[in-house]
């Protein structure tokens, strides 16, 4: 991604401050809740992205060390990210392995994030030169994975409890806009993968109640045969079957990994692509700094830069 696109739309970047771990106890979780926080070191009223992280194969690319090629560019461009360690990540497997919600933890990872939202004020004031500089009025959600399924939760979807069958609201109104990274799609007859049983909890979400703004993120040779036949377009159904405002991105020849967002240089990273990953980082700070300062032209800019032309990242559609 050209240098020229990202200043002209977004800004130079700036150096970022991170803190790790910021230590917040929580009532009833198993063991405290750790986050990360990456900040520019200058700039005031700084919109906040909370960061969910994947399951994914390593023991720490999902917790509060992965995602840095997107947690840095972000924070380098105006963000505070906010990255925490949910339960389901395998640097806690020996310590909540037998704690209720295990293994999947899907209510415990949309209350991380109401935690954190309820303690800005303690996060902002635990790093240095950050006080004061957070607008908590200005709050977005990033996923990916097993993440996007938290973030669709928390943007408003609803999810059949598979223990009580009871249907279930974790709806966060403080979040303004999400971005969904390679989501996991509907349930139902398609749900028919081999991973199907193991995890019905994916296939419990409902998305027609999903109504706050989103970009789903998806890749064109994301192939989720584990879960369902339905092929990559299943990824798109947080986009295809909730409401609108939404906003498709389609990255052409990504995988799971959308080229390596998960952590620099990740050897689990089937499709690496620098390139890719740049795009996917401009384009999503974009549409974000364009929702949740309205006028603002950086997300128009940055998708006529990067997916028109000879070579596009990929192509947008919105409804």
């Amino acid at each position: 991604m050209s240098t020229a696109i990202t200043a002209d739309a977004l800004g130079t970047a700036v150096p970022v401050l991170s803190l790790s771990p910021v230590v917040l106890s929580v009532p009833g979780r198993p063991v405290d809740l750790q986050v990360r926080i990456s900040a520019p070191v200058t700039g005031t009223g700084l919109p906040v992205i909370l960061l969910s992280h994947g399951h994914g194969p390593s023991n720490n690319l999902s917790s509060l060390n992965g995602y840095a090629p997107l947690a840095d560019f972000w924070a380098a461009h105006g963000f505070v990210v906010v990255q925490p360690t949910h339960l389901t990540s395998r640097t806690l497997t020996a310590l909540v392995a037998d704690a209720p919600g295990a293994p999947d933890f899907w209510r415990s990872r949309a209350e991380d994030m109401t935690h954190v939202l309820d303690r800005l004020d303690v996060i902002a004031n635990a790093v240095p030169q950050l006080a004061g500089r957070i607008d908590p009025t200005k709050v977005a959600l990033a996923g990916h994975s097993l993440g996007g399924f938290t973030a669709a939760l928390l943007l408003g979807a609803g999810l059949t409890d598979p223990d009580t069958g009871h249907v279930v609201h974790l709806v966060e109104p403080r979040i303004k806009a999400g971005v969904l990274l390679a989501p996991p799609g509907r349930g139902g007859d398609v749900f028919n993968g081999p991973m199907a049983e193991q995890w019905p909890v994916i296939g419990a979400v409902d998305f027609s109640t999903m109504t706050a703004p989103a970009l789903v993120v998806t890749g064109d040779k994301d192939d989720p045969r584990h879960f369902t036949d339905m092929g990559p377009d299943w990824h798109a159904d947080p986009y295809t079957l909730a409401p609108g405002p939404k906003t498709l991105l389609t990255l052409f020849d990504a995988e799971h990994g959308l080229g390596g967002i998960a952590g620099y240089d990740a050897a689990e990273t089937t499709d690496e692509n620098p390139e890719r990953v740049a795009a996917l980082a401009g384009l999503t700070a974009a549409y974000l700094r364009t929702r949740l300062h309205p006028g603002d032209n950086a997300w128009q800019a940055t998708c006529e830069a990067l997916t028109t032309g000879p070579d596009p990242a990929g192509r947008v559609e919105s409804k």
